[in-house]
């Protein structure tokens, strides 16, 4: 009996004894390195270039967006007014073109060769009158006075004749080739203000450049819209990937193209396989300091993204993302 109480005592003794070595040596055994990261999405904000009102906000938070849809509307008294004066300008400076490209009316040049004929007239008539006077003037009926001021007279219609007959002219030829390309030009400037007040009353309609799902609405109907404020944001998942902090130590883990594993406790706690794609340092407040002495350095800490490597069903911006190193 004594024999068998001793046995026990003996395999009580060698059990505690085991499991307390086993214990020490668990202990003592290198712990496994916990990273965490969280999942970050592609983010957009939609904006105008058009200041005004906030009309109407068509989506609301939660919404899933297509390419092309419309997002919100912008009410924009003032640049409805912009546009009919660029408008009015636009007109003016098109009908200056087409004068000088048509040239003078009918009338007008009737009305300058009257003139010129009446010029004409005048200038043959003063012709005849000076021959009369020369002659009476070589038989000594009149003196030398009186045939210079009939010359000097026959002179100034000779003038009149040939100003009249170039209005006569320019009247038939119509504007000067650099001033229809002067007209022209303004045109075309009229024309180009046009369409750029038409591009901006265009973008007071504003439609959603990617597909997504609305994050955030910022203003809404009957709130003021500064230029480029954004208005609504856009979250892509379909284009998400992890960001993890790593310590310069554990970098050589995580180069470019590396494929590990990760966990991700919001989706039951699956696996899921990620691929590094971006890999940074830090900026010097994210240094990670040693505790341990004999490594005689500061470390860095890496910003490093990945990217998984097969869409993830239920996947969430600001889930986390959890990396069990050995």
């Amino acid at each position: 009996m004594r024999a068998i109480q001793s046995m026990l005592l003996i395999l009580v003794a060698a059990a505690v004894t085991g499991y307390l070595c086993y214990g020490f040596w668990k202990a003592y055994q290198p712990q496994p390195t916990i990273i965490q990261g969280q999942i970050e999405a592609q983010q957009y904000n939609i904006s105008s270039k058009v200041a005004g009102r906030i009309d109407t906000v068509t989506v609301k938070k939660g919404d899933q967006v297509t390419k092309g849809q419309l997002i919100f509307s912008i009410y924009s008294p003032e640049l409805e007014a912009k546009l009919a004066q660029a408008k009015a300008g636009q007109d003016a400076a098109e009908a200056l073109a087409q004068e000088a490209r048509t040239g003078a009316r009918s009338q007008e040049i009737s009305a300058a060769k009257d003139k010129w004929q009446q010029a004409k007239a005048a200038s043959e008539l003063l012709e005849k009158t000076y021959q009369r006077i020369e002659n009476l003037y070589k038989d000594g009926v009149i003196p030398e006075q009186k045939r210079d001021e009939v010359y000097t007279e026959l002179q100034a219609a000779r003038y009149t004749a040939n100003a009249a007959f170039q209005l006569y002219q320019m009247a038939e030829e119509g504007a000067r080739k650099e001033t229809k390309e002067a007209a022209e030009g303004k045109a075309r400037m009229a024309a180009g203000a046009v369409a750029e007040v038409e591009a901006f009353a265009a973008d007071t309609q504003i439609t959603s450049w990617h597909s997504g799902e609305v994050s955030q609405v910022l203003l809404h109907d009957g709130e003021l819209a500064p230029q480029g404020f954004p208005v609504v944001t856009l979250l892509d998942m379909k284009d998400s990937w992890a960001v993890f902090n790593i310590r310069e130590d554990l970098l050589s883990d995580f180069s470019m193209g590396t494929k590990f594993k990760a966990v991700i406790p919001a989706l039951n706690n699956s696996e899921f396989e990620f691929t590094v794609t971006y890999v940074s340092v830090m900026g010097d407040f994210a240094t990670w300091r040693a505790t341990n002495t004999s490594k005689g350095f500061d470390m860095r800490t890496f910003e490093v993204e990945a990217r998984p490597v097969k869409p993830i069903e239920g996947l969430r911006e600001g889930m986390s993302v959890v990396i069990n190193l050995p």
